[in-house]
């Protein structure tokens, strides 16, 4: 099986919750494949947004662009709607002054229906987050 970036729009995946939302910087934006794109939160934390892949899936590599995250939770579900979430990976990100930051997470425990992200705190009033890059395979349609 081919190894693709599970977080695409184009591949059916949907942001199917987002705590916060401006019309010029909407939640899919992080799944737009475009790190130029983005959604921003407003200034209380925490903040969270839920990925729907549609499909279960094997996430190999977990990617994200960001500014002034500080810290995260990913958590994941296997069932079919949104719900039964555990903890997955928790870390604290470090600031870096000037630039996006890239954080990469490595799994071998990937197996997903859906992720929520959890933005604990941060470095400023917002962050943003610019794109959400899952390299995986599907391993089995819902239906």
């Amino acid at each position: 099986m081919r190894v693709v970036d599970l977080c695409l729009a184009s591949e059916g995946t949907e942001v199917i919750l987002a705590t916060s939302s401006d019309e010029k910087y909407p939640p899919e934006n992080m799944i737009d494949g475009n790190s130029t794109t983005f959604w921003t939160t407003t200034g209380m934390f925490p903040q969270e947004f839920i990925i729907c892949f549609h499909k279960h899936v094997k996430i190999e590599r977990l990617f994200l662009q960001c500014y002034f995250v500080r810290g995260i939770r990913i958590e994941k579900s296997n069932a079919k709607e949104p719900v039964d979430f555990e903890r997955w990976v928790e870390r604290d990100l470090v600031l870096t002054e000037g630039q996006m930051q890239m954080e990469e997470f490595m799994f071998r425990d990937g197996y997903a229906t859906h992720l929520r992200f959890i933005i604990k705190s941060a470095f400023d009033h917002f962050v943003s987050v610019h794109k959400v890059n899952i390299e995986g395979i599907s391993v089995s349609s819902l239906t």
